[in-house]
């Protein structure tokens, strides 16, 4: 892994492709133990997640049912606060075990979003799985179930994440090099 360099801003490395791979793993089996017998809908958030939810779904063992959100509050590298809505779940949700699938949560506002809008269709339970967690800035009172990492509050790209639309190929995750 070497520093790379996205647009204007250089990246440097910081969770391999073996630590990645390992995370989900461990995630996916913690999934397939709450849900043996079950099949939960996994709600993926697109753009970013995609990739974390492809390996995640095929490391699980228990039958899944895939659908997805695309929903954004970010421009570059910052958050602008305001939910945008691209694309809603099509799968009824009634009566459903939900599994909300995002590759990072910092403040926690678009799950906060996300969990009010689909508990409005009366869901058996919502849960979320995520790739990353940034702790230090993270401002709501729930845990999340399935936290694969947590990261310092840092900018980062790679494994789905991107900066700008680049860097999602990535199969490590990089950081954005301080000056």
């Amino acid at each position: 892994m070497n520093e790379i360099k996205i647009h204007d801003l250089t990246f440097i490395p910081f969770i391999s492709a073996q630590e990645i791979d390992e995370t989900v793993t461990t995630l996916a089996k913690r999934i397939d133990e709450d849900y043996a017998g079950l099949n939960p809908i996994m709600l993926i958030v697109l753009n970013g997640a995609f990739i974390f939810a492809a390996d995640l779904v095929r490391k699980m063992k228990i039958p899944v049912r895939l659908d997805f959100i695309k929903v954004s509050s970010y421009h570059g590298t910052s958050s602008t606060g305001q939910m945008k809505e691209h694309l809603l779940w099509q799968t009824p949700l009634e009566g459903q075990d939900v599994i909300i699938v995002e590759d990072i949560v910092d403040t926690g506002k678009t799950i906060q979003y996300l969990k009010q809008k689909i508990g409005q269709q009366n869901p058996r339970s919502v849960e979320i799985a995520c790739l990353l967690k940034k702790p230090e800035v993270y401002s709501l009172p729930d845990e999340i179930r399935y936290e694969g990492m947590s990261i310092p509050n840092r900018f980062v790209v790679g494994y789905g994440l991107d900066y700008d639309g680049l860097g999602r190929d990535l199969d490590a995750i990089y950081q954005k090099k301080e000056a």
